[in-house]
């Protein structure tokens, strides 16, 4: 089953129409952060605003109207942010739901000129947004696997299910980092708005002793009646609410949120499809290697019990490291997990590797999912789309640079100019060097920044152009990212120190005081 959580921004349409780079390629890729953002979090603890209400009103109706369980609104952390989420539904019908919803969503905001914006990070220096997927297993009649019983017995079966996952996400974490890799993630990945790109999970401090308990008390051989018992009556037992009360949960990628996990990496403009069909895979071949094992044990004699309290024990065993209850968003973590052999890809090129492993073509293969032609077409495909988005990005970028930045920043350094030949005529030297001082610091600023904005962006285009000359798209996706997207940085960075100095009067493009806090 699947339930998904949708962030999203919205914007007025004027300003959206405003931005070229918002229009062509879903983010700004210029901007310097207002004065306030999300630092009050009184968007985020604050009452929906009148007109975006509406909105809501009306795309929520007209999904009921075609079956989409919306069941929840309410104001993100970051300003003009929000999120909805659906009912949980069996996987495949809850994606098809969000696709369609997203594209309902898009067409009712114009009838209230505004534009959603389904980008990861459409606005530096606030939050990303992202599309959480809360993903459990269900019996065709509807009990939900994970989540814990009233018994021993029930309890074993959500034992079962819960360390089999943990263990799929363990040995197929790079897979599931792939799945969930684009160019627009890769903004939000790491930031602290959002999980790392390292791969862990959180299952919360009563759970993790409770494995570790039981891991203690369980051996490798057949069971004397007392260890039974014991296991029974005193490890066996799970509150039917987890509550973990450090909010960690929030900072782990894949997260054990009391009967479902929650894949929190997932980014928002995303099909879901693609981490579904992986983590759904994953767990199914777990889940078939699992019953393997059990039916050994079993051949040599074991009681079922016997058979599954051992299994149990060696498979989390074999994927504890995997799990890490702490601060995701630390720099302690990123040591640590290194120090485990956990892998931190951070970038598309490098995760969408996992595609085509021999781990994940023998995944794939052996549960008759895809075939190993079926995966080189989707890291091919998804190869091209990354070097393309980046590619328009600094088209875009060079673009705005050349026909906006610069000339704006030329024509304000010719009235700062215009100043000083005047301020020459009226004072004498003396007082002529002390005035002028602050107008002569500026003309050389920005005659600095200028320059280099435009000798990076003449730099940008050359690494496009031997990016654009390479014959394979491992090859495309690699230059682009290494060689191409540093400039987009570093022209970003002089851009916006410019719009800092520039009167406000003669910049050209929305600034985000003004995008992120009108309705």
């Amino acid at each position: 089953t699947l339930g998904i959580e949708q962030e999203y921004f919205l914007i007025d349409e004027a300003f959206f129409h405003a931005r070229p780079d918002l229009a062509l390629t879903g983010r700004t890729l210029f901007g310097h952060e207002a004065a306030k953002g999300q630092q009050l979090e009184d968007h985020y603890f604050g009452s929906i605003p009148g007109r975006i209400r509406k909105f809501m009103d009306a795309f929520e109706t007209e999904a009921w109207k075609l079956g989409i369980p919306v069941r929840t609104r309410h104001n993100e952390v970051a300003p003009n942010q929000f999120e909805l989420a659906s009912q949980y539904e069996e996987a495949n019908l809850a994606n098809d739901h969000n696709q369609l919803l997203m594209f309902l969503m898009q067409k009712t905001a114009a009838d209230f000129k505004l534009k959603v914006l389904f980008h990861e990070k459409p606005f530096a220096g606030v939050n990303g947004s992202g599309k959480h997927n809360n993903w459990s297993l269900a019996t065709d009649t509807g009990r939900n696997l994970l989540s814990p019983g009233k018994n021993p017995k029930s309890n074993l079966l959500f034992l079962t299910f819960f360390i089999n996952t943990i263990k799929a996400f363990h040995e197929h974490a790079d897979l599931l980092r792939a799945s969930i890799a684009s160019a627009s993630n890769d903004h939000r990945l790491g930031a602290n708005e959002a999980p790392p790109a390292i791969m862990s999970v959180f299952i919360g401090s009563y759970l993790e002793q409770l494995l570790n308990d039981f891991s203690s008390k369980v051996g490798s051989n057949k069971f004397t009646p007392e260890q039974k018992s014991d296991l029974k009556l005193n490890i066996i037992k799970i509150p039917p609410i987890l509550i973990d009360n450090t909010d960690r949960n929030r900072t782990s990628p894949f997260a054990f949120t009391g009967n479902k996990f929650e894949f929190r990496s997932v980014g928002s403009s995303d099909n879901c499809a693609a981490a579904m069909i992986a983590l759904n895979t994953a767990v199914a071949g777990q889940l078939r290697n699992f019953r393997r094992e059990v039916e050994k044990y079993l051949n040599k004699g074991y009681e079922k019990d016997e058979a599954f309290y051992i299994l149990l024990k060696e498979t989390y065993k074999s994927c504890r490291k995997r799990v890490f209850n702490g601060n995701g968003y630390s720099q302690e973590w990123i040591k640590e997990a290194a120090s485990r052999g956990l892998a931190n890809i951070a970038n598309t090129p490098d995760a969408l590797k996992a595609y085509v492993s021999p781990g994940s073509l023998k995944l794939f293969s052996d549960n008759k999912i895809l075939s190993e032609r079926e995966l080189e077409a989707r890291y091919e495909i998804k190869l091209e789309k990354y070097f393309k988005k980046v590619q328009i990005e600094a088209r875009m970028a060079g673009d705005l640079a050349l026909n906006h930045i610069i000339p704006v920043a030329l024509k304000y350094q010719q009235m700062l100019i215009n100043n000083v030949k005047g301020m020459k005529e009226i004072f004498p030297e003396k007082d002529f060097q002390k005035n002028a001082k602050m107008q002569i610091a500026l003309i050389e600023e920005l005659a600095e920044r200028i320059a280099s904005i435009r000798n990076d962006v003449y730099a940008m285009t050359e690494a496009r152009k031997k990016a654009n000359a390479l014959c394979s798209a491992h090859e495309k996706a690699h230059a682009y990212c290494n060689e191409v997207l540093p400039y987009l940085t570093a022209i970003r960075y002089q851009t916006d120190k410019i719009e800092l100095i520039v009167d406000d009067e003669e910049w050209t493009l929305p600034k985000y005081r003004e995008i992120l806090h009108v309705y």
